[in-house]
């Protein structure tokens, strides 16, 4: 009888697990590039990479949903420096850069964007944080009398062909005004800059935090919904 118990036990755990590995491996593999952000004003001080930021908020978001298996950023940027990757392929990556890294990471699908906006709706103006405090450091922090305003343009695209394959765009907007970096209700309090944590919690809870949530979560929620159209 316990042999019989056990026996049975040891089916249902194989079957589990084969069951697993299957669910595993049918998950497409993709790789976030940084996104670009040339095109947009820079406001802020320092030479911080927005595109950068964005697209950890994105691999963060695919990766609690589950739905790809996102390779890790060190060994991307590993790659990417043998293959001499320029900043200029980050929206459009050459023939060459995706089927080195489909290759050498076994990925068939790259995601790369472009981040398009990244401030106010209306003109910013700027001024020096020293008298806000020093939660993110000092230097200049953007204002203006708008709401906050992000939008991403993402690309899934298949390293063996270059084809694209799904495009997600991403828009946020803030539901209050004020400094782009202010805490508090209303945006006003706290503020100033220099280094921006895109992870952190005192970042979220800033106008332009808020519009940076949407903006990903949005592209994320199309990126996953376009896994039907994968090969």
């Amino acid at each position: 009888m316990r042999s019989s118990v056990r026996a049975a036990a040891i089916a249902l755990l194989s079957v589990m697990s084969a069951s697993a590995a299957h669910a595993q491996s049918s998950r497409p593999a993709v790789a976030v590039l940084n996104f670009d952000y040339g095109t947009i004003e820079h406001w802020w001080s320092g030479s911080q990479d927005i595109g950068q930021g964005i697209s950890d908020l994105l691999v963060d978001e695919l990766v609690t949903d589950g739905t790809y298996r996102v390779i890790e950023r060190k060994r991307l940027d590993a790659i990417l420096a043998e293959q001499n990757f320029a900043q200029s392929e980050r929206a459009d990556p050459s023939a060459k850069t995706l089927a080195a890294v489909g290759k050498v990471l076994g990925v068939k699908y790259m995601i790369v964007g472009s981040v398009t906006k990244f401030g106010t709706e209306k003109s910013n103006k700027s001024f020096g944080a020293g008298g806000f405090g020093s939660r993110y450091g000092l230097g200049e922090v953007g204002t203006a009398k708008g709401k906050a305003n992000v939008a991403i343009s993402a690309r899934m695209i298949d390293t063996t062909t270059g084809e694209i394959l799904a495009v997600a765009k991403g828009d946020g907007i803030s539901k209050r005004s004020g400094l782009l970096l202010g805490g508090g209700a209303g945006g006003g309090g706290g503020a100033g800059v220099g280094r921006i944590e895109f992870g952190a919690s005192e970042f979220r809870e800033t106008i332009l935090g808020e519009a940076t949530e949407m903006a990903v979560k949005a592209t994320a929620e199309k990126l996953v919904a376009a896994k039907s159209r994968l090969q």
